[in-house]
C-alpha cells in the first residue's frame, strides 16, 4: 500500500550523528551514566547507558540490561500518558491521546488505511521531474538518481553512466534522464513523530519516584492490555487508558495484595485511587442477562478429601475438583498430590544411585525425555508440555535454603511461540483475569462456588463473570470448571481493542542488502531475490502487507516502488553522515498494488552491481535510515552483511588475533567493539521494529559487536562461514532452505511477555532475545517460533503453605493478519521439603541448558575460563551434596541419583562446545555465533547442540519404527559419541542440530554404498558429497526417510556432510566425539576421576 503524501516527515527526528559510541568497549554493557540506578526488586542492578546528546531526539539515557545479555531491570514507574503518546503517536494516527486505547468497543478505532495512511510529505523537487530506473525488459539499462540534501553538499555527486565517479554503476544501455536533487526542508527535522520518548526507556530516569496512583492505575491497565478484561478486571471508560506496553500486561489494581506474582517483592503501596476503592463495581462487566440455574450445593472445586468417599462421577465432584486446592491449608492440599508423597512410596527410579565411574554405557539408548511431574494423574493431564514450558526442578524446595542445599539451578525454559497442531483459540468477550496479580485463569484455579475462584498464583478470591457461566463448546450454563480455558493449559485469546496501544499495524518487511563488491562475489543475491520471488505469495500477512528494499554500499540506495511507476526509481544518498529518506511516501509499498515492480526489482537486482569496484560498507548509516522507514509503523528489517562495517557511524575495525584462536588462556573480545549497535536496537524496539542479521562471511566481521542490533530487538541471527554461491555449495543450500523457512514461518508483531509465578517465588535474570521493559516485562518487537527463553528463579518467600506451585507465561502479540492475541501457558508443579525429592525430579536437559545460558553471560562478563570453573563447580557442588545428604552408600566411586547421571557428561559436552571450548581452533566469529544460538534456542534444539545424537544407519530396520505422514520412519538406537562406538565395517550418522554428518568406514559393506550412497564401492564415495540421492531402494528409502525426520521442524536447516573414514574432513567430525580425550580436553573417564578428586578435597 503506498501512502498518500501530504502528511509529516516521518523520520525526521531520528538525524544520527555519524560517530557514535566512539570509544570502544570489550564488554558488552554500557557505561554506568551518573546518579542512582533504578530501583531493583529482583536482579542486579542495572547500568544505564549514556547516549550522546543529538543522537535522534530522544531522551539522553537509556536503561537497558547490564552485561551482554538482557537481564532484569529495576521496577520503575509507569508511563506518563500525555507525554508518551503526545510524543509516540501525534505525528502518525491524528487521533486524540485520550483515545489511543478506547476501552468502550463501541467507540470507533482508527482504521488501518487511516492508522497508517500519514505518511511524510512529498519532497519538493527542484528542476525537471524524476527521471526513473529502467530495470524491466532487458535488465541492462540502470539510470540512477542522486539524491541531494536541501543544502548544496559537495557530498552527493550524480552517479551516471560515463561519469567520472569512485564508484562504477550499473551498466547503462539508454539515454540518461536529467537526475533531480530532492530537498529536505530544514522544518521537518523538528517534528515528533519519531520520538519514542519514555516508550521503551521507561525505567530511564536516573532516580526511581514513588508509584502515584495515576501509575499504578496505568500500570494495572498495561497488563489488562496484555492478558485481556474480563468482567471481575474489566476496564470501565472511567478507568485510566493504558498508556505503554507495561500497563497492558503488567500492574495490578489499587486494591492488589502488596506482593504480586509477578513482582514479589513488596512494591511501594499504591496511593488511593480517585474512584471508590471498596468493591469496584465499575471494573465489573456487566451482567448479560441470562438466568444461569444455580449450582449445586456441594460445587466445590477443592479437593476433596481422601475420606470423603465422594465417588468421582457425583455431581458435588464435577470436573477437576478432585485435584484443585484450597489455601493455605496443609489437609487439604496434600491431597491435590493424590498421596504421590515421594517419602511414602519406594524410592523413585530417580533417586536410584548411580556409580558413574563404574557404569560405562551411561547414555540410555532412546532419547532422554523430560521428567514428569510427580502429580496427580487429572493434573499431569492437563499441565502444560515441556515442549512450551520446563522448570530446571520438576519438584520445587519449599525453601531457599533447601534449593542452596542441593545445589542446583532453579529456573524456566520456554519456547512461547512454538508451532502446534492443536491450539484451542477463545474469542470470547470475556478474558477472565485475577483482579489483583493479573494471572489468566487456568486449569489450576479453584471454584470456591459458582460465582467465586480462587487464583492459584496470588490466593484472591475473585468473581466468576456471567458470560464464563455459559459453556460454548457443550452450550451448557452454570458449569465454568469446563470451559476451555479451565481444560487446557495452552489456550490463546483474541483480545479486544482494550488491549492495544494502537490500532494493530500491518506485516511491515524491509530488506537491507549488502551490494559492495565482496558481497557480489559471494553470490547471495542470486538466492536471496530468488526465494522472494519463490516465496513473495507465502509471506504473513494480509491486504495491507507492506514491503520495502534498501541496498548500500559506501553509499545507500533506495527504491521507489510506487503504485503506477513504469518501473522501479534507484535513488542514491550519498551523505551517510547525516542519512535522510529521500521519498518516504513510496519507500514502503503495498505488496499486491506494486508485486509486479517488486517482482521487476528482485529480477533485476543480482545484476545491477556486477561491475561495482566499491569494497566499503555503510552498514550504520544504512541502519538508521532503516530505522526511520521503519519508525511510523514498525516490522521486520532483514540485514544481509558480508563484512567488516568500514565507513560512517558504527564502522568497526577487526579484533581478532588468528594466533590466539588455539589459546587455552584469555580469550578476548566476546563483547562488542562499540555500543552504536545496541543503541539502534534500542531505539528499534521502542518502534517496533525487530532488526535479523544475516552475516554471510569469509572473513572477521565481529559479530559480537554487529549481534547487538538483533539481541536487544528481539530480532534473529544467521550465520553463514565461509559463504560462496559457486566455491561452498553446501551453505548455499542452506541459505536458500533457511530463508524459504524464515520468509514463510509464523511472526507475531508488536508483542510484549510477561512471566507470573505464584507467590513466594521471583525471576531475577532473563535470557533470550529481547529487551527488559520493567522488572519482569519483556519487550519483543517481533517473536517467532523458533526464539527459545530462559529465566532464574529464586525462592523469596517459604512456600510450606502450600503443595502446588504454578507458572504462566503470556504472550501478547498482533499477528500477520491484524489480529491482537494472547498466548497463555500455565506449568503446575509439586513443592518438597526434602532433599531427596529435589533430586528425584531434577530435570538434567533443562538445568544444563539454563546453565549454558549462564555460562555465556559469566563468559562476556568476566572470562571464558570463569565461566568453564563455573561449569565444572556446578557438577562438584551437586554431587558433592548429593553424596553428603542423600546418599548413604559409601563407595570409592563418583555417585550420582539417577535423574542426575547425565550431569557431568553434558557438562563435558559444553566445555568442549564452540562456545566455551579452549585449546582446539576457534574462529572469534565461530564462537560468538554459538554463544548467541545459546542465548536464544529452545531448549529441544539446543541440546543437539551440546550434545548430538549418534545412529548407525548402514543397518536400519523396521523394528521399532514409527510412522509419520505415511511413511515409515526407522529408530535406531543412540550410540554414544566416542570412537570405539565407530566400526569400520559400518556408516554412522551424527545429529549436530545445525549439521549432519555420516561417516562411512573403510570397511563399509558396499550394498550400503551402492543402494544409500550410489557409488560402486567406497574408493569411489567424492570427497565433498552433500546429498543422498533418491534410489529405489529399501536401505535408500529407509537412511533419508529417517534423516528427514530429523530434518522437520528444525529453525535451521542442517547441512549434510559424507565423511569417509581417514579423509581430511573427519577432523570436525571427530571433534563432537565429546566422550573421547583430545589434545586440550579430557575424556569423559578422566573429566569423572577430576569432578571425583573435586569433591574430596
Amino acid at each position: 500500500m503506498s501512502a498518500p503524501a501530504g502528511s509529516p516527515h516521518p523520520a525526521a527526528s531520528s538525524r544520527i550523528p555519524p560517530k557514535l559510541g566512539g570509544a570502544a568497549a570489550s564488554g558488552a554493557a554500557a557505561p554506568a551514566g551518573p546518579g542512582p540506578g533504578p530501583h531493583q526488586q529482583n536482579g542486579p542492578a542495572q547500568n544505564q547507558m549514556q547516549v550522546p546528546s543529538g543522537y535522534g531526539l530522544h531522551p539522553q539515557s537509556y536503561t537497558a540490561p547490564s552485561g551482554h545479555y538482557s537481564q532484569g531491570p529495576g521496577k520503575m514507574t509507569s508511563l506518563p500518558l500525555d507525554s508518551q503518546c503526545d510524543d509516540y503517536y501525534s505525528g502518525l494516527y491524528r487521533v486524540p491521546t485520550q483515545n489511543v486505547v478506547t476501552p468502550n468497543a463501541a467507540s470507533p478505532q482508527p482504521g488501518a488505511q487511516q492508522m497508517y495512511g500519514s505518511v511524510p510529505p512529498a519532497p519538493h523537487v527542484v528542476g525537471s521531474t524524476l527521471g526513473s530506473f529502467q530495470v524491466a525488459d532487458t535488465l541492462s539499462c540502470s539510470v540512477m538518481q542522486n539524491v541531494q540534501p536541501p543544502k548544496s553538499s559537495p557530498v552527493v555527486s550524480a552517479v551516471l553512466s560515463g561519469a567520472s565517479s569512485t564508484r562504477t554503476p550499473p551498466a547503462a544501455s539508454r539515454p540518461v534522464e536529467p537526475l533531480a536533487s530532492v530537498a529536505r526542508p530544514s522544518e521537518l527535522l523538528q517534528q515528533k513523530g519519531m520520538q519514542y520518548g519514555e516508550y521503551v526507556n521507561n525505567q530511564a530516569s536516573s532516580a526511581p519516584t514513588p508509584l502515584s496512583s495515576t501509575s499504578d492505575d496505568e500500570e494495572e491497565e498495561e497488563e489488562d492490555e496484555e492478558a485481556g478484561v474480563d468482567s471481575s478486571s474489566t476496564t470501565s471508560s472511567a478507568s485510566p487508558m493504558p498508556n505503554s506496553y507495561d500497563a497492558l500486561e503488567g500492574g495490578s489494581y489499587p486494591d492488589m495484595l502488596s506482593s504480586s506474582a509477578s513482582s514479589p517483592a513488596p512494591d511501594p503501596a499504591p496511593a488511593p485511587a480517585p474512584a471508590p476503592a471498596a468493591p469496584q463495581p465499575s471494573k465489573v462487566a456487566k451482567p448479560f442477562g441470562y438466568g444461569y440455574p444455580a449450582l449445586q450445593p456441594g460445587y466445590q472445586n477443592a479437593a476433596a478429601p481422601l475420606n470423603s468417599g465422594v465417588p468421582p462421577g457425583s455431581p458435588a465432584y464435577s470436573g477437576f475438583q478432585q485435584y484443585a486446592q484450597q489455601y493455605p491449608g496443609m489437609n487439604q492440599l496434600s491431597s491435590s498430590l493424590g498421596g504421590l508423597s515421594l517419602q511414602s512410596s519406594s524410592q523413585p527410579e530417580s533417586l536410584r544411585p548411580v556409580n558413574l565411574t563404574q557404569e560405562r554405557n551411561i547414555l540410555p539408548m532412546t532419547p532422554v525425555w523430560a521428567p514428569v511431574p510427580n502429580l496427580n494423574l487429572d493434573l499431569k493431564k492437563l499441565n502444560c508440555s515441556p515442549d512450551s514450558f520446563r522448570c530446571t526442578l520438576t519438584n520445587i524446595p519449599q525453601t531457599q535454603a533447601l534449593l542452596n542445599k542441593a545445589k542446583l539451578p532453579l529456573g524456566l525454559l520456554l519456547h512461547p511461540f512454538r508451532d502446534l497442531t492443536q491450539l484451542p483459540v477463545i474469542t470470547s468477550n470475556t478474558i477472565v483475569r485475577c483482579r489483583s496479580c493479573r494471572t489468566y485463569i487456568n486449569p489450576f484455579v479453584s471454584f470456591i462456588d459458582q460465582r467465586r475462584w480462587k487464583c492459584n498464583l496470588c490466593y484472591r478470591v475473585n468473581d466468576v463473570p456471567e458470560e464464563f457461566m455459559y459453556n460454548p463448546l457443550t452450550r451448557s450454563y452454570g458449569e465454568p470448571h469446563k470451559r476451555p480455558e479451565v481444560q487446557n493449559s495452552t489456550v490463546e485469546f483474541i483480545a479486544s481493542s482494550d488491549y492495544m496501544l494502537r490500532p494493530p499495524q500491518p506485516a511491515v518487511y524491509l530488506f537491507v542488502l549488502d551490494v559492495s563488491h565482496n558481497a557480489v562475489e559471494a553470490g547471495y543475491l542470486t538466492i536471496l531475490c530468488q526465494s522472494l520471488l519463490e516465496n513473495l505469495d507465502k509471506l504473513p500477512g494480509d491486504s495491507r502487507t507492506r514491503i520495502g528494499f534498501m541496498t548500500f554500499d559506501s553509499t545507500i540506495h533506495f527504491y521507489n516502488l510506487q503504485e503506477g511507476l513504469s518501473q522501479p526509481q534507484m535513488l542514491i544518498v550519498s551523505d551517510i553522515d547525516d542519512v535522510f529518506l529521500p521519498t518516504p511516501d513510496s519507500l514502503l509499498v503495498n505488496l499486491y498494488e506494486s508485486k509486479e515492480l517488486i517482482k521487476d526489482l528482485l529480477n533485476a537486482l543480482p545484476n545491477m552491481f556486477t561491475n561495482t569496484r566499491e569494497t566499503h560498507s555503510a552498514l550504520g548509516p544504512a541502519l538508521q535510515a532503516a530505522f526511520k522507514l521503519m519508525s511510523p509503523t514498525g516490522g521486520r528489517v532483514s540485514v544481509f552483511q558480508t563484512q567488516l562495517p568500514s565507513l560512517g557511524a558504527g564502522l568497526l575495525q577487526s579484533r581478532e588475533d588468528p594466533n590466539q584462536r588455539s589459546s587455552t588462556k584469555v580469550v578476548q573480545h566476546l563483547g562488542p567493539a562499540t555500543d552504536f549497535y545496541k543503541k539502534l536496537a534500542l531505539d528499534c524496539s521502542g518502534q517496533q521494529t525487530a532488526v535479523d542479521l544475516f552475516l554471510l562471511s569469509s572473513q572477521y566481521s565481529d559479530l559480537a559487536s554487529l549481534a547487538c542490533m538483533s539481541k536487544y530487538s528481539a530480532g534473529c541471527i544467521y550465520y553463514y562461514p565461509s559463504f560462496h554461491y559457486t566455491h561452498n555449495p553446501s551453505q548455499a543450500e542452506k541459505l536458500q532452505k533457511d530463508l524459504k523457512r524464515y520468509l514463510t514461518r509464523k511472526i507475531g508483531f508488536e508483542a510484549v511477555m510477561r512471566i507470573r509465578c505464584t507467590k513466594g517465588l521471583s525471576m531475577h535474570t532473563f535470557h533470550g532475545n529481547f529487551f527488559v521493559r520493567s522488572t519482569d516485562l519483556l519487550s519483543l518487537a517481533n517473536i517467532n517460533p523458533d526464539a527459545g527463553f530462559a529465566v532464574q528463579l529464586s525462592i523469596e518467600e517459604s512456600l510450606t503453605d502450600t503443595s502446588l506451585v504454578c507458572f504462566q507465561t503470556a504472550l501478547l502479540y498482533t499477528s500477520s493478519k491484524g489480529e491482537r492475541r494472547i498466548r497463555v501457558h500455565t506449568l503446575c508443579l509439586p513443592v518438597v521439603s526434602s532433599l531427596a525429592d529435589v533430586y528425584a525430579g531434577a530435570d538434567v536437559q533443562a538445568s544444563i541448558c539454563l546453565l549454558a545460558n549462564m555460562a555465556v553471560d559469566r563468559s562476556i562478563s568476566s572470562s571464558l575460563s570463569d565461566a568453564r570453573d563455573a561449569l565444572v563447580n556446578a557438577v562438584v557442588d551437586s554431587l558433592s551434596a548429593y553424596g553428603s545428604t542423600v546418599s548413604n552408600l559409601q563407595h570409592s566411586g563418583l555417585i550420582a541419583p539417577s535423574s542426575l547421571k547425565l550431569f557431568p557428561l553434558y557438562v563435558l559436552a559444553l566445555l568442549k562446545q564452540k562456545a566455551f571450548r579452549t585449546g582446539t581452533s576457534t574462529r572469534l566469529d565461530d564462537r560468538v555465533y554459538a554463544m548467541c544460538q545459546i542465548k536464544c534456542q529452545p531448549l529441544v534444539h539446543l541440546m543437539k547442540m551440546i550434545h548430538p545424537n549418534l545412529y548407525r544407519i548402514d543397518r536400519l530396520t523396521d523394528e521399532g519404527a514409527i510412522h509419520v505422514n505415511d511413511r515409515v520412519v526407522p529408530q535406531p538406537p543412540l550410540q554414544k559419541l566416542s570412537a570405539e562406538k565407530l566400526t569400520r565395517d559400518g556408516a554412522f550418522l551424527m545429529d549436530c542440530g545445525s549439521v549432519f554428518y555420516i561417516w562411512v568406514g573403510k570397511s563399509c559393506d558396499s550394498n550400503f554404498i551402492e543402494d544409500v550412497l550410489g557409488y560402486p564401492n567406497f574408493a569411489s564415495i567424492p570427497q565433498k558429497m552433500t546429498h543422498l540421492p533418491e534410489l529405489d531402494t529399501l536401505s535408500s528409502e529407509r537412511a533419508r526417510s529417517f534423516i528427514t525426520w530429523l530434518r522437520d521442524n528444525r529453525p535451521l536447516n542442517p547441512i549434510l556432510h559424507v565423511v569417509k573414514d581417514e579423509s581430511p574432513a573427519k577432523t570436525e567430525f571427530f571433534q563432537h566425539l565429546i566422550e573421547d580425550r583430545t589434545e586440550a580436553a579430557f575424556s569423559y573417564y578422566e573429566f569423572l576421576l577430576h569432578v571425583q578428586q573435586q569433591i574430596c578435597k
